[in-house]
């Protein structure tokens, strides 16, 4: 009922709004890469300052380091790959 009302307000069809375009996936990506991005910041600022009260040994700082850089390098792959779709 919804996808008619919506398409009769913008004007399309409803096949039109069933398939999701190559913006609407681009645009989705963005948005994965910036919460990804986010969430491991604030999980890796978080995991410092716990580490640090709690007295943890400094193998399990740099355990999480590594799990953060992991997520910054993945979010930079698909930050690229975005990047390139776009350009073609």
């Amino acid at each position: 009922m919804m996808a008619m009302i919506m398409a009769t307000i913008t004007g399309m069809g409803s096949t039109e709004m069933a398939a999701p375009g190559p913006q609407d996936t681009s645009a989705r990506q963005t948005r994965l890469v910036a919460l990804v991005i986010a969430g491991t910041m604030i999980l890796w600022m978080a995991g410092q300052q716990i580490g640090a009260e709690l007295g943890l040994p400094l193998k399990y700082t740099f355990l999480l380091d590594l799990a953060a850089l992991a997520g910054f390098i993945w979010a930079l792959i698909v930050t690229y790959q975005i990047w390139r779709k776009r350009r073609t």
